[in-house]
């Protein structure tokens, strides 16, 4: 029993040294692009990415996904975009360097700048509104600054995210959030009792809906089938709350374009009720429009497919 607890021990240290490890090289690189202008480390980070993403072992995940996603299209169209999902990842890590710089959006600004909004209706709608909402995303663009677009507009919006596995980058991140972005809650176990309070309040949640969800509902993403979160849809049931759909479109020249789009008419059971199934296919319906409309920003290296439990083995006894 000894040995078996100081092997564990050992694993433990040798993990959080790995973590260490990399968090200090991924610091120092962040440390020399804030050393650069912003356009020149972000336009940086995409090229270099564009050689090594390529390499990487999450590569041949994304360029098996985009084939079941888009068996018509050819090889190098494949590959080509799966290019694009590197850089575009790139960027986004490079971004947070730069994020107090990047959002240079003025809600009394007649000239454009670095964001441009549309949906700002929307926006204002859901700021001067005294009851709950929900506002739902996927991992498009970058997609960080849609909080501090909420924010421009008077938005108090908590936002839900799943932080990295390295406790140190993690940090980082984490700090760097909550210095632009406001309110932020870690998806852990318990978490739906406090996204409810935050409803029952009258307050406005943000959440990614785009990942894979262990033995959650089960749906289809590109008509492949999946599992997703009930999180949303029983919320919304829950607290009858408006949903609307947001994300970032990331335009040419380090500018982005923020949309948010008229909120949903979720689908309902005949009793009324909202349909938790049908509502968890309809966010994936939202999120697959988009990412067909820009491939390229999508993280097609997640596992999005990859089924368990229940869900497997009805696949497999279909």
């Amino acid at each position: 029993m000894k040995s078996r607890d100081r092997l564990y021990h050992l694993s433990r240290f040798l993990t959080q040294a790995g973590y260490w490890l990399t968090a200090q090289v991924a610091l120092a690189i962040m440390r020399v692009l804030r050393l650069l202008p912003a356009d020149k480390a972000i336009d940086f980070a995409d090229r270099v990415a564009r050689r090594l993403g390529p390499l990487v072992g999450r590569h041949r995940v994304a360029l098996e996904n985009l084939r079941k996603a888009y068996p018509e299209k050819s090889e190098a169209e494949i590959r080509a975009i799966a290019v694009d999902m590197w850089g575009n990842v790139a960027r986004l890590a490079a971004e947070y360097v730069f994020l107090d710089q990047l959002f240079d959006f003025d809600v009394n600004s007649k000239t454009s700048g670095r964001i441009e909004v549309d949906g700002i209706p929307f926006f204002e709608k859901i700021a001067g509104e005294d009851r709950p909402h929900i506002l739902f995303t996927g991992h498009l663009g970058n997609f960080e600054l849609l909080p501090i677009a909420g924010a421009a507009y008077g938005m108090k919006v908590t936002s839900l995210f799943r932080p990295p596995n390295n406790p140190y980058i993690a940090d980082y991140i984490n700090a760097t959030r909550r210095s632009t972005m406001g309110a932020l809650i870690a998806s852990r176990a318990g978490v739906s009792f406090t996204l409810a309070r935050i409803l029952d309040d009258n307050g406005t949640i943000g959440v990614l809906v785009d990942q894979k969800f262990r033995h959650g509902l089960p749906t289809t993403f590109f008509g492949r089938p999946c599992e997703t979160s009930p999180l949303l849809p029983k919320l919304a049931r829950q607290y009858e709350c408006d949903v609307y759909p947001a994300r970032c479109i990331r335009l040419p020249d380090n500018r982005f374009r923020l949309v948010i789009e008229p909120k949903l008419e979720l689908p309902r059971l005949e009793n009324g009720r909202i349909d938790v199934n049908a509502t968890a296919q309809m966010l994936n319906d939202v999120v697959e429009r988009w990412v067909r409309e820009d491939p390229g920003q999508w993280m097609w290296f997640h596992k999005r497919w990859k089924l368990t439990g229940k869900n497997r083995r009805a696949r497999k006894a279909a």
